[in-house]
Order: C-alpha cells, then sequence, then structure tokens
C-alpha cells in the first residue's frame, strides 16, 4: 500500500466495532469504519453508545493495535431530523478519535436539508469530526452535484462530499466536477466496483450497493479514471460487500482480496495521472 486504506464496515457487516479493528490490523490497514446506526430501520449497527462493555473492548483493542476509526455510520438527514438525536454518536465518536461522519441526505426539501446538514457540521466539528455527504442516486442528493451544491451551501469548514466509487458510476456525475472541487472538501473516497449496465430501479441499486458489489477490477466501472482524478494521497476506504462470497471466502481473505484488487487499480491510475500532468 502506498496510502492509507481503512476497512469499511460492510466489508464485514457482522463483525463488531472491536472485531473490525482487529480485522483491519490483521490485513495491514491504518483504519476501520464503524456503524453505529443503521442505515434502514430495523438493520444491523453497533450503537456503542449503549453498549458500554463493547465500547471498553474497542477501545483496548484501539489502544492495542493502532488503528484509527476513519468513519462512522450513519447519519441520515430526513424531514424529521433532531441533532439531539445524534449527539451521543458523536459524543461516542469523540472518544474513540474518529476522524468523519457519513452523511446520506433524505429529505426531499433542499433548504431544510442543507439548513440540517449544516447544524450536523457544526455538532460534528465541536466533537472533532467532519460530516462527509455521500450522493447515492436513489436518495434526495442523488449524484455529486447535488452533494456539492449542498455541501458549499452549509458554509461550515468541516462540510464535505464522500465520493463512492459505485454511486459515481451509477449517477449523473462527472470528472469535471472534481477537479475544481476543494481539495479541503475531500477527505476520502470509497472504492468497489459493479456491474454495467447497472440495475433499472432503486431495489437493484440498494441491493447491489449494500449486498453484492464486485471487487475492485471485476466490474465495468472506469475507477482507473476515477481514482486519477481524485487526490493522489486521499484516504481510500474499500468498500466491497459480498453476502455470497465474503462469508464462503472468509472475511479476512476476502479482505485480502479486496486489498490485493485496490492495489492493482490504484496503481494503474497512479500511473494515468502522471502521463496526464507530464
Amino acid at each position: 500500500m502506498n496510502r492509507p486504506y481503512s476497512l469499511a464496515q460492510l466489508m464485514a457487516l457482522p463483525y463488531n466495532p472491536a472485531q473490525m479493528l482487529q480485522l483491519a490490523a490483521d490485513t495491514g490497514c491504518a483504519a476501520a469504519g464503524i456503524r453505529l446506526l443503521p442505515t434502514s430501520p430495523g438493520g444491523p449497527a453497533y450503537r456503542l453508545m449503549d453498549d458500554a462493555p463493547l465500547l471498553r473492548e474497542t477501545l483496548a483493542v484501539q489502544k492495542g493495535t493502532g488503528i484509527r476509526i476513519l468513519d462512522l455510520e450513519v447519519v441520515r438527514l430526513n424531514a424529521e431530523f433532531d441533532i439531539g438525536d445524534f449527539l451521543p454518536m458523536l459524543a461516542v465518536g469523540q472518544q474513540l478519535g474518529a476522524a468523519h461522519v457519513l452523511v446520506a441526505g433524505d429529505d426531499p426539501d433542499p433548504a431544510r436539508l442543507t439548513a440540517s446538514y449544516a447544524t450536523l457540521c457544526e455538532a460534528a466539528r465541536r466533537h472533532g469530526m467532519t460530516a462527509d455527504l455521500e450522493f447515492m442516486p436513489w436518495t434526495a442528493v442523488p449524484h455529486l452535484g447535488a452533494a456539492q451544491r449542498i455541501a458549499a451551501a452549509a458554509g461550515q469548514p468541516n462540510a464535505a462530499v464522500l465520493v463512492d466509487a459505485l454511486h459515481f458510476g451509477r449517477s449523473a456525475s462527472r470528472l469535471t466536477d472534481l477537479k475544481d472541487w476543494p481539495r479541503s472538501r475531500l477527505n476520502y473516497a470509497q472504492i468497489c466496483d459493479g456491474k454495467v449496465p447497472p440495475p433499472l430501479d432503486d431495489a437493484g441499486l440498494i441491493f447491489d450497493a449494500r449486498c453484492e458489489r464486485l471487487l475492485p477490477g471485476e466490474g465495468g466501472i472506469d475507477l482507473v479514471s476515477l481514482f486519477a482524478t481524485l487526490p493522489a494521497d486521499i484516504t481510500i476506504s474499500i468498500e466491497v460487500p459480498s453476502d455470497s462470497r465474503a462469508p464462503a471466502m472468509g472475511y479476512t481473505a476476502w479482505a485480502r482480496a479486496a486489498i490485493a484488487t485496490t492495489d492493482e487499480v490504484l496503481g494503474r491510475a497512479d500511473a494515468l495521472r502522471a502521463q496526464l500532468v507530464g
């Protein structure tokens, strides 16, 4: 690896935060992401703010391995958003030294969504974190341009955009929009691959995103151009969930396979970047 790698929670969703940190250590990564709140009602999550024994275990593994926590998942901004609901999560994140909060936008009212995001940014900043808005085709923030407009309009120094390769390749997002975007508003990016053409409906897109992504280089997304456009030193979050392959292979072996294919893709991206600059 020639840059920091983190293992996203979806690499091993059955793993609790302590296990995610150990998995990162065992595979030579610098960090891991952890899911404290579900992506959908009733979904899996590890509420460290309500589980003192697991929080102590996570802190112990963190101290023993030196693995940092890249991001906390996931704050969903909907019409009923109340910052008070998320303060315990942010407090735990500060205790763990987490760097970023992953944010999804579900509120169809753009002005209210932007105001909620600004409020979250303010709270996250008080806890030492950025708030990274991820665009997804089926949400109220469907593409990179929409995420950029909200992040800029929020007017907060810790507002940032999160680029997920799967969503970039499956949305009306453009490389040209990345080139002029401030480096200070790009903290990390998620890598994976996906089949082309993609599913035609939201249900199919959501299933692929949460349950069956492809290893980098296995699909048809132009990862090389994307990562040649992103900053060369950006932290890479490896996010390749597979409900079929990962359990069969074993999560450690699956993570190592994802790391190896990420190395290959990023090596090609670095070569393209050097060619474009030269």
